[in-house]
């Protein structure tokens, strides 16, 4: 892999990872218009690691509080706030991981294709559009509950489609409950850190067995680059967020949906 290659599918990944976009349709366009051949397992695992340290770095904070708490509760020690988040966030991971288990295979065969992320990425843009203009917009993500936070999860399962942005539909799912879209990108944010822990604990597993053969450089590119822009993404979405609403990014992914539907035509 071409350090330029590396740098720009990286910085993709990582600035796409955390916007309601769906990173997916993006690390598309370089195959589609470039001809660049599949960055491999290893580079994927890379990229997921920079975005994992990312938005752990980014709300270590909070962890550490969830962290601290949820175990004090597990010991007996009553509950708070934080603990109540981080059981919710558990919760939350919960039906991706069943989800993933069961269809992840069959998803992969027949799902990951141009066609589909195309569409899902105009159908749930049309969605989360819908979620913000009938959201309340008065809870805090602290107030999720475990029904809210299953109904997240379910949500985060879905994501499990090609260009339907897990970012996207957990935020349209979290406006559906009433949180604030400030909330709702936090929770989604949160609920982040597991799946990508697990997500990519599995594909280095798959590496380690494959004995396939690594570009260090490109895995070192690959974790620096997506940290970079998965920290800049988390920082400027939760500072702009109140301020643009979720409409820039649903006109984005409709753009953005057309553009691949025409290049799949122009191709078929």
């Amino acid at each position: 892999m071409m350090e330029v290659q590396a740098i720009l599918l990286a910085l993709i990944q990582g600035f796409t990872e955390f916007l309601p976009i769906s990173s997916s349709a993006h690390l598309i366009l370089p195959s589609v218009l470039l001809g660049w051949r599949d960055q491999g397992m290893a580079f994927d695992v890379a990229v997921h690691l920079g975005s994992l340290l990312a938005v752990v770095y980014y709300f270590r904070r909070e962890v550490l509080a969830m962290a601290s708490c949820w175990w004090r509760s597990l010991r007996g020690g009553g509950h708070s706030p934080e603990s109540r988040l981080a059981w919710g966030i558990i919760l939350a991971t919960i039906p991706a991981c069943v989800v993933g288990l069961l269809l992840g295979d069959w998803i992969g065969a027949h799902l990951r294709s141009g066609w589909v992320i195309a569409v899902a990425t105009i159908v749930f843009g049309i969605l989360l559009w819908w979620s913000d203009r009938m959201a309340r917009l008065q809870k805090t993500e602290y107030q999720t509950g475990w029904r809210g936070a299953l109904w997240l999860g379910c949500a985060q399962a879905l994501a499990l489609i090609p260009g339907t942005s897990r970012s996207g539909i957990t935020l349209s799912a979290g406006l559906m409950l009433g949180l604030t879209r400030e909330a709702a990108a936090r929770f989604s944010f949160l609920m982040s850190i597991p799946i990508i822990f697990l997500a990519g604990s599995h594909q280095a597993s798959d590496l380690i067995g494959s004995q396939a053969v690594m570009s260090w450089s490109a895995v070192g590119i690959g974790v620096l680059a997506s940290f970079a822009s998965a920290l800049a993404c988390i920082h400027l979405f939760l500072a702009l967020l109140n301020r643009i609403g979720v409409l820039p990014f649903v006109l984005y992914r409709l753009g953005l949906g057309a553009v691949l539907l025409w290049m799949l035509s122009a191709q078929s």
